[in-house]
């Protein structure tokens, strides 16, 4: 009878105390190659779609479904020796591990990164790279084991959730690229942009990572030098003439 009791309480422990935290409040996330967005669903309805880069090979970014298994906040790049929170360290502030092709967590993940040019592009060796400011959002609202669903099927968000077992209600979001920097905003892509226009010739001062007058001026000068709308809004359009210039002058 002992042994029975004994073996009973060995197991309770070893159920209870291996099961992993359940992801809560119903979330998925979808990601689409085919568009480069990603889609966050919470309790059934699909709350904001960004954009992200993913493998510069098809094959590099895995398709199928998958779960987060670990979030690290600065992780270090271990192939460079580049610390967590370096502004040099390309997987950004924050690492959304996955278990994919066998590996759990170490590998694949959505991730920050330390060049915003590169977002909506495929550029990654393997992972889903997102704007820092963007995925420290997404960061503080995943639930350990929420699915992660890797598709480049040419379909709505809403149906590729119907087909993975999740039952969206409610309108899709509809992608906004709300990620302008102008006036007020401060990061490391501010620095980024710092840097360049300063190389470029137009003059920012200290790079600091503030979004101030000195650098509202600039940016202004810059978009005029290139007929573009002089607003001191670096969107979509400065962002991509900013780039050429970079490309085609350092």
């Amino acid at each position: 009878m002992k042994k029975i009791l004994v073996c009973l309480v060995l197991l309770s422990f070893l159920w209870f105390g291996t099961q992993p935290v359940m992801a809560s409040a119903n979330q998925l996330i979808i990601i689409n190659k085919s568009t480069n967005q990603l889609a966050f669903y919470e309790n059934s309805r699909m709350v904001k779609v960004f954009r992200v880069a993913t493998g510069r090979k098809a094959a590099y970014t895995p398709e199928g479904k998958f779960k987060v298994v670990n979030k690290i906040v600065n992780r270090p790049y271990y192939k460079e020796k580049i610390p967590g929170g370096d502004p040099r360290n390309p997987l950004g502030t924050r690492w959304l591990g996955l278990n994919a092709r066998g590996t759990w967590g170490t590998t694949y993940a959505i991730h920050g990164n330390s060049n915003p040019a590169s977002i909506g592009k495929y550029v990654s060796s393997g992972c889903i790279r997102m704007h820092n400011e963007e995925v420290k959002w997404l960061f503080s609202k995943i639930k350990i084991n929420t699915p992660v669903v890797i598709t480049s099927a040419k379909k709505s968000f809403h149906s590729l959730a119907s087909a993975n077992g999740y039952k969206p209600i409610g309108p899709e979001a509809k992608f906004v690229n709300s990620y302008a920097l102008k006036i007020g905003s401060r990061g490391e892509e501010v620095k980024v942009l710092q840097r360049k226009l300063n190389a470029l010739g137009y003059s920012v001062g200290t790079v600091d990572g503030v979004f101030g007058a000195k650098t509202d001026l600039a940016v202004k000068k810059f978009q005029s030098a290139h007929k573009l709308k002089a607003d001191g809004i670096v969107g979509a359009a400065t962002k991509k003439a900013l780039e050429m210039v970079w490309i085609n002058q350092v």
